[in-house]
């Protein structure tokens, strides 16, 4: 579920910037901007990069409550539901003389999200089923908290906007498989304190 709601929300964010700016082809990624090894991606140059930043759960959601599917019934909760906030970052890579248009792509991205902050069936048809509803919340960084996140993101700072997806759910019925539990080796410790 975590990457159908970060694809959904990059590829409404494509969809939105191609119609305003008549471009030819996407100009939001959903990528890291360096590779494992340290290198830099080549493929977010001169794009919008969402970057996934950390997964915590719900804190203030409990799962004893029913949630509200309409105006009129609730749907009770699983008791194995497990809802999430997304934190990504969305960064403009631009260089150079395209420094400007990085910064008014940007601008335009969080234009978009104040103005579609939810997502949800009747406004995103194409919604995945398993996913009731996406809000998409800007969240403010202290300098010293943003430096920390991009030392652990890039290393190198660039111009971005932090948010929060709140409320991905996932339970017991998207599970698809199990992985067992790995045997922990048995060890004699007799004679040893």
């Amino acid at each position: 579920m975590i990457n159908i709601a970060i694809t959904h929300i990059a590829s409404n964010l494509n969809q939105f910037l191609r119609h305003q700016y008549e471009l030819d082809e996407d100009i939001v990624v959903v990528s890291n901007l360096t590779e494992q090894d340290g290198s830099a991606s080549t493929d977010v140059n001169n794009k919008l990069t969402i970057s996934l930043a950390n997964v915590q759960k719900e804190s203030t959601y409990t799962t004893n409550y029913p949630v509200r599917q309409s105006e009129s019934n609730f749907k009770p909760s699983s008791p194995y539901s497990l809802h999430l906030n997304l934190y990504f970052m969305l960064a403009a890579n631009f260089g150079g003389n395209s420094y400007s248009e990085g910064l008014k792509l940007l601008s335009s991205a969080a234009n978009y999200f104040q103005s579609h902050a939810v997502f949800d069936h009747q406004s995103s048809p194409e919604l995945d089923k398993g996913i009731e509803k996406l809000v998409v919340d800007i969240e403010n960084l202290s300098i010293h908290d943003l430096s920390s996140l991009w030392g652990v993101l890039s290393g190198k700072y660039l111009p971005s906007v932090f948010y929060r997806l709140r409320m991905i759910c996932m339970d017991s019925s998207t599970i698809s498989g199990r992985v067992h539990k790995l045997r922990e080796p048995v060890s004699d410790l007799k004679g040893q304190r």
